[in-house]
């Protein structure tokens, strides 16, 4: 495995576990941030390993945008398709710049966020053969 994937792999674990971590204390809007962090880092690890990362392209926090890409490389991937990534993907503005978004999100969609991370995990790694 590349240098570089055993490196995006180990922050997205940080940041899946960040996720977790602020769901815990109650920080919605952080652990979603974070949650939204991980997948961009699976995917991207993924895109990585298999040779086609560009960082130009590839420089956008668009989760839908990455697995399109993904899945130009393994058709298996959309499985991944059934998962709101796009609503995911706005984690990683909203939570940054919005406090009336910040304020709006409920532990829910902390939650779903995480599990969608960690279906995102499980289904990178098992691709990854890790």
């Amino acid at each position: 495995m590349k240098d570089i994937t055993k490196e995006l792999l180990e922050i997205a674990e940080h940041d899946l576990n960040a996720a977790k971590n602020n769901l815990k204390i109650g920080d919605y809007a952080v652990a979603c941030f974070y949650s939204q962090q991980a997948v961009e880092k699976y995917l991207k690890a993924f895109l990585v390993e298999k040779g086609v990362f560009n960082p130009k392209k590839h420089k956008t926090h668009n989760l839908k945008i990455l697995l399109e890409d993904c899945i130009k490389i393994d058709n298996d991937l959309r499985e991944l398709e059934k998962y709101p990534l796009g609503e995911i993907s706005l984690y990683s503005i909203i939570t940054r710049y919005n406090i009336s978004a910040i304020k709006n999100i409920t532990e829910e969609d902390a939650k779903e966020a995480i599990e969608i991370a960690e279906k995102v995990r499980e289904f990178i790694l098992k691709k990854l053969n890790i």
